[in-house]
């Protein structure tokens, strides 16, 4: 058996992996319906989850026949994020100790996220988080949105590795998929949202990002 080469790099998920911004996801959605005399059925939310933004939409309107276009709920959605994210946003557990700990052993850090770049901005802006990655893909640096493989084949190909050379961590079963499908080492990390996702081909699911099996995994030292 050949040796296996050692993770050399870390791809983070942005929404309900970093932040809880997936939890506010629910309160929009949620919202959005409300205002429309709809319901957001948990079924629904596990379709869209991990999506590029104009899919989820468009999952949200086929679901419920809305009249409405994608462009009208990204805006309006917009409009409820604004309201919301000054005070409820908050880092997710474990994060902040990771990042110190892949900084102490020079591991690089890198985000493929489906969110789009301004909200990715605006969501790292707030805690001076940008400055400390290598680079950010967002959903306008790719044709394919989770669970293809893309947005993680272009990480790997920016970091100059081997998708097997990375690990990359995700909180939703579309971007498990997305990262096991370009053969990166991917581990799941479910938050309350995404406890019942099916994370086939994971090589771990964590507890959290403070999970000793993610730093034994990558030979570090909390």
């Amino acid at each position: 058996m050949p040796e296996v080469s050692p993770l050399q790099a870390v791809v983070f998920d942005l929404d309900g992996l970093m932040f809880n911004t997936e939890m506010l996801y629910q309160q929009v959605g949620g919202e959005l319906l409300r205002r429309r005399g709809k319901r957001f059925e948990a079924d629904l939310l596990d379709q869209m989850m991990g999506r590029r933004t104009h899919v989820a939409l468009q999952m949200m309107i086929d679901w419920h026949s809305l009249n409405d276009s994608v462009e009208t709920l990204t805006s309006e959605s917009a409009e409820i994020f604004s309201g919301i994210l000054d005070t409820q946003l908050a880092q997710m557990p474990g994060l902040s100790g990771l990042l110190d700990a892949l900084e102490r052993a020079g591991l690089r850090k890198a985000i493929a996220t489906s969110s789009v770049r301004a909200f990715t901005e605006r969501v790292l802006g707030q805690f001076d988080l940008a400055r400390r990655f290598a680079f950010i893909l967002t959903a306008e640096d790719v044709s394919e949105g989770k669970p293809h493989p893309e947005i993680y084949q272009t990480a790997a190909a920016r970091l100059e590795l081997e998708p097997r050379q990375m690990m990359v961590l995700e909180d939703s079963h579309n971007g498990c998929r997305a990262a096991v499908a370009a053969g990166a080492f991917a581990v799941a990390v479910p938050g309350e949202h995404s406890r019942a996702h099916d994370f086939s081909g994971a090589k771990i699911i964590a507890d959290s990002l403070a999970d000793p099996r993610i730093y034994a995994a990558l030979g570090i030292e909390a």
